[in-house]
């Protein structure tokens, strides 16, 4: 199959590109810049230049291919509502040429999402109106009425490899320039985790497999304490680690202190299940673990 692939270049998007490739598909990628088209094309993929936001470009990748993986998204995050809107108006745009065709359409979003339920969150629970990227994901999901076949990877905050840790990598990056590490309260709350080999994997076999309609986590530790990672990054950068008030949060942790709060146990039993999909690599505390070993020689 020909897939158009968004995001291909990024950390998640470069392996699922990669893998579609070697699984016999052929991948059209769009390209924003110079050095992510050679890339692209070092990778074996065909390449479609343009940007997140150039609706004729993503609709021509949609109606050029069999189907198509949506990961790119902007990181400027001190314009994230212009982010939001944009993912919106790019899903909308690719639904539009794909209505009626049955064809997959495999869209991104993240299992924060469906943080604070008092529960451990599954594939069956939807975030609230209002949340950011949530109506991307609704849009997604919708469109499985339209005659797509449409499916949502939810990302587990932290998605890593050996070098980086997804949103843990803010917290290493804080508590080295704070001299402790820290946690709020008794650090009881919870962040799912994920490699990012295995989520790339979960991309494909969505594209090949999902049934429409479907939301999927990605998923392989359903939670791990925020206190235990606070240790882990401690002991690591052999720094103090403390549990700080809800109160002190906020000038310890500046801009990221709502997300630090987040208490988000997720299940993937669902997702495992419908796609025999079985997580197989390191996890984030052993490619932490495995990060400072490395830096230390």
């Amino acid at each position: 199959m020909n897939v158009f692939v968004t995001g291909g270049t990024g950390f998640i998007g470069s392996l699922v590109a990669g893998e579609l490739i070697r699984s016999g598909h052929q991948v059209l990628g769009l390209a924003r810049s110079g050095e992510a088209e050679q890339k692209l094309k070092n990778a074996g993929a065909d390449v479609l230049r343009g940007e997140l936001d150039d609706i004729e470009v993503l609709k021509r990748g949609a109606s050029l291919t069999d189907g198509v993986i949506h990961m790119g998204f902007s990181n400027d995050f001190s314009r994230y509502n212009e982010a939001v809107a944009m993912d919106l108006a790019a899903v909308q745009a690719i639904g539009s040429v794909l209505e009626g065709t049955n064809k997959p359409f495999v869209n991104t979003a993240g299992t924060l999402g469906v943080s604070g339920l008092g529960r451990t969150a599954t594939e069956e629970d939807h975030g609230p109106e209002g949340m950011p990227r949530i109506a991307s994901e609704q849009e997604t999901i919708r469109l499985a009425a339209k005659g797509v076949r449409s499916s949502v990877v939810r990302l587990a905050p932290c998605v890593h490899d050996i070098d980086r840790h997804g949103l843990v990598s803010i917290l290493e990056q804080i508590a080295a320039e704070k001299g402790f590490s820290a946690y709020i309260g008794e650090g009881r709350n919870v962040w799912p985790s994920v490699h990012r080999r295995d989520a790339a994997h979960l991309f494909c076999l969505a594209f090949v497999s999902a049934p429409a309609g479907t939301r999927l986590n990605a998923v392989a530790e359903e939670g791990l304490p925020m206190k235990d990672i606070a240790k882990v990054i401690g002991r690591n950068l052999n720094i103090p680690v403390r549990g700080i008030t809800s109160e002190e949060a906020q000038g310890h942790f500046g801009w990221f202190a709502q997300s630090v709060s987040l208490d988000n146990p997720t299940s993937s039993a669902a997702t495992k299940k419908l796609l025999d999909w079985t997580p197989a690599h390191a996890t984030l505390f052993q490619d932490i673990d495995s990060f400072y070993a490395k830096q230390q020689g």
